[in-house]
C-alpha cells in the first residue's frame, strides 16, 4: 500500500499523521505551507478539486475529509476501532461532532476576532467591532459554553472520547478540542488532563515531530 499525506501546517491533516503513527503504517508526506493569510495554496485544488486539507494519495485514489479518512484506514485495519456496541455508538458520534458541531461556532468566533483586528477605514472599525460583539454575545459565547461544557462533562467521567479506550474518536477530536482551550475561557481540568494523556502517546509525538501543532498556540 502506497500512502502520501497532503499536509498543511496547522490543519486537521495532523489527524492523519497520528493516525498512520498509531497503526505503523508507512507513508510520505508532502509538506504545504499556509500563505500570509493564513489559507491554504490555491495549488492544493491540483490534487483535489477542493483544495482541503488532508489529502491522502493511497494507491491512486485521493481521499478527503479527515473523519473519512480515519474510518478507512481504521476499518482496514481493523484496529482503534471499539468493539462494544456502547463504545462504538459513542465513537461514531464523536467522529461527527468534532466538525458538524463543536468547530462552527470555533471558528465563527475566530472568523469575528480577525473581523476586529482587520485593517478598514477609521469610521467603519466601530461598526465592524459592534457587528462582532454582538455575534458573540447571541451566538459565539452561548455555543461554545454549551458545546465546551458537554465536552469537559464527558471527559470528567471517562478517558477517552468512546469509553475507557483510545480510538479514532479521540484523534477527530484533537484538533477541536486545541482549538477550544486555545481559544474558550475557563480552565476545563478534564480537557487538558486528556489532552496531557493522548500527547503522551508515541505516535502522537512522532506525528508533531514531523507535522508541528495542531493549532497556533494563543493562550495558555
Amino acid at each position: 500500500m502506497s500512502i502520501k499525506v497532503h499536509h498543511l501546517n496547522f490543519s486537521r491533516s495532523l489527524r492523519v499523521l497520528w493516525l498512520l503513527e498509531e497503526l505503523e503504517l508507512d507513508y510520505a508526506i508532502q509538506a504545504w505551507e499556509r500563505d500570509k493569510d493564513f489559507r491554504a495554496p490555491s495549488a492544493a485544488a491540483d490534487v483535489h478539486p477542493l483544495g482541503r486539507f488532508p489529502m491522502v494519495e493511497v494507491d491512486g485514489r485521493v481521499l478527503v475529509e479527515s473523519g473519512a479518512v480515519l474510518e478507512y484506514f481504521a476499518d482496514r485495519e481493523g484496529k482503534l476501532r471499539p468493539t462494544d456496541e456502547t463504545e462504538k455508538l459513542e465513537c461514531t458520534m464523536f467522529l461527527h461532532y468534532a466538525e458538524g458541531s463543536l468547530m462552527p461556532p470555533l471558528l465563527v468566533q475566530l472568523i469575528f476576532s480577525r473581523l476586529r483586528t482587520a485593517p478598514m477605514p477609521f469610521f467603519i472599525k466601530p461598526i465592524a467591532r459592534g457587528i462582532a460583539d454582538q455575534v458573540d454575545k447571541s451566538y459565539t459565547r452561548p455555543a461554545l459554553d454549551l458545546h465546551v461544557g458537554f465536552v469537559e462533562k464527558t471527559l470528567g467521567e471517562r478517558p477517552y472520547f468512546a469509553g475507557n479506550n483510545f480510538s479514532i474518536a479521540d484523534i477527530q477530536m484533537f484538533y477541536a478540542v486545541e482549538a477550544a482551550l486555545s481559544r474558550a475561557s475557563g480552565e476545563r481540568p478534564n480537557m487538558r488532563a486528556w489532552r496531557d494523556r493522548v500527547t503522551s502517546r508515541p505516535a502522537y509525538q512522532g506525528a508533531e515531530a514531523k507535522g508541528g501543532k495542531a493549532v497556533p498556540q494563543t493562550k495558555a
